[in-house]
């Protein structure tokens, strides 16, 4: 039986923000007692607003931040804090910005052998230069691009050298933090594309954070949506859409455009404004903005229960 790749179990990520001068510092709950498991070959997607917590759980995965509390394992390694080190090889991430992410005044080649020099200090130069431009290749570009720099590119381009970047070391999980949402609608059909083909090919697993769900519909293989750091409802993406039991994961997925003119549908307008996460309301967060709000949503917090799929809520939808 194939062993799941990430395991996390329980983690949460928590700030202090300081107040006035005689004010008490105040804690954000950016990502609470959230769990997984992330198979390799398969993609989790991470989905919710602006604010939910997605890109914090990206940073933690990704080692760049400690959890607060919880823990995670990475191939049957716990990642904290031990083998830190060790596994920060294993899980490379593809930021959102394509501008941005890459050093304007190094050349595509040396931004690609970057990563080995200082993680695979045995290899030679010539071994560096060829893995390099074997991985050029594998995401479509092309031998000449290797000397040229980053502003010489297009936005798609540039996200294609952000993910050979990513792959240089051979890890067995990459975590996509919107990796689509700068680029024109075209461009991000042929990343997406790519990233499904080196997928099959090299058999990674995908931690993929977005707000576009009808990207996740085409990418996922199960999904988690968060509300205010929380976990709300989990399972296999064609169930969650298909069948979503959360009033919020109903919100958002009505939202979302549906491709045939034809088709009838009924969208849900959450009423109110997004609680601020200084001021997380008591019982279930979700109770102020919910039109199946009781007084036991407002007084406990439900747990994410059942199986396949989750969900966060006293009355879920049917």
């Amino acid at each position: 039986m194939t062993e799941p790749v990430v395991v996390a179990d329980k983690i949460s990520r928590f700030y202090e923000v300081k107040g006035g001068m005689f004010a008490k510092p105040r804690t954000v709950k950016a990502v609470s007692e959230t769990s997984f498991t992330l198979m390799p070959g398969k993609t989790l997607a991470v989905v919710g607003e602006s604010g939910c917590g997605k890109s914090t759980l990206a940073r933690v995965i990704t080692m760049i931040e400690e959890p607060t509390s919880g823990s995670f394992s990475i191939g049957g390694l716990d990642a904290v804090p031990a083998n830190k080190a060790q596994l920060r090889t294993d899980v490379q991430i593809v930021f959102q910005d394509p501008y941005g992410s890459l050093n304007p005044r190094q050349r595509i080649g040396a931004i690609l052998e970057e990563p080995l020099k200082i993680n695979r200090p045995n290899m030679t130069a010539a071994e560096r230069t060829q893995k390099a431009r074997d991985m050029l290749a594998l995401v479509g570009l092309r031998p000449e691009h290797f000397d040229r720099y980053p502003h010489m590119f297009s936005g798609g381009q540039r996200q294609r050298i952000a993910v050979a970047r990513a792959l240089m070391l051979e890890p067995k999980v990459l975590v996509l933090d919107e990796p689509v949402s700068a680029l024109d609608l075209s461009i991000q059909s042929q990343i997406l594309n790519l990233l499904v083909d080196l997928q099959d090919r090299m058999g990674l697993a995908y931690l993929f954070i977005s707000h576009d769900l009808s990207v996740v519909k085409h990418m996922a293989d199960d999904i988690i949506v968060m509300y205010l750091g929380r976990a709300v409802e989990k399972g296999p993406t064609e169930e969650v859409f298909a069948h979503p039991r959360h009033p919020y994961t109903k919100a958002l997925l009505s939202a979302t455009p549906v491709a045939d003119p034809k088709a009838a549908k009924k969208r849900i307008k959450l009423e109110g404004e997004l609680p601020s996460p200084l001021n997380v309301p008591p019982g279930c967060a979700f109770a102020p903005r919910c039109w199946k709000v009781q007084a036991r949503c407002r007084a406990e917090r439900p747990e994410l229960e059942g199986a396949p799929q989750a969900a966060a809520c006293f009355f879920p939808e049917g």
